[in-house]
């Protein structure tokens, strides 16, 4: 059973993906993580992350290695990362590695932007992970706070909804629902309440 599920940042996709993989016994890869690697090796190396060619040469050749990183969470490494994501030659250079993960025996399950629209467009399921900007913005203000820190909500706002436009409007894989994926809105759910909606979408598609 291979899961493909897609959505904006903040939208609570990873956290799903990750105990949908648990729920079902599925290996997980975070998809994200691949382009946030090749935004922090170009930022340590002084490379122009506008470079398509540069970008798709650190793409090519990315290590399982460089995925451990401890600096590859935060909204700093996801803007870097939807900065790389535009560029052709990066995207190209990972999809042999990213298909190749689907394949394995008994599936997977893969969350990011253009999984059930390009990576593996035959997924079993396909879930489409969103919320409005504001609560996406209100959710990471939040995270913040707790952990300390005095975050400016509209700020946060206006990054995400940048952030929002850019991937959406690549030429190469905009992030967008697949024609047969299910929408999940997580706006007014909690985590486990999005997790049983989930559960049952995936129950009521998985193969026999």
């Amino acid at each position: 059973m291979r899961i493909a599920i897609d959505g904006p940042a903040g939208a609570g996709k990873g956290t799903l993906a990750e105990r949908l993989a648990r729920h079902y016994g599925l290996p997980f890869l975070d998809t994200g993580l691949l382009y946030r690697a090749i935004g922090r090796l170009m930022v340590d190396a002084g490379a122009d992350l506008d470079d398509p060619a540069v970008a798709g040469g650190y793409a090519e050749r990315l290590q399982a290695a460089d995925l451990k990183r401890g600096d590859l969470r935060g909204r700093a490494a996801g803007d870097l990362a939807s900065r790389v994501a535009v560029h052709p030659p990066v995207r190209a250079a990972l999809v042999d590695f990213q298909r190749a993960f689907a394949a394995r025996p008994g599936g997977a399950v893969l969350d990011g932007r253009d999984i059930g629209t390009v990576i593996v467009p035959d997924a079993d399921v396909k879930l489409f992970v969103t919320a409005s900007a504001e609560v996406r913005a209100r959710r990471r203000a939040d995270e913040l706070a707790a952990g300390g820190a005095a975050p400016d909500y509209g700020q946060i706002l206006a990054e995400i909804r940048a952030r929002d436009a850019r991937d959406s409007t690549r030429t190469v894989a905009p992030l967008m629902p697949a024609a047969d994926a299910v929408v999940l809105d997580t706006s007014a759910l909690d985590r486990d309440q999005v997790f049983a909606a989930a559960v049952a979408i995936v129950d009521a598609r998985r193969p026999a």
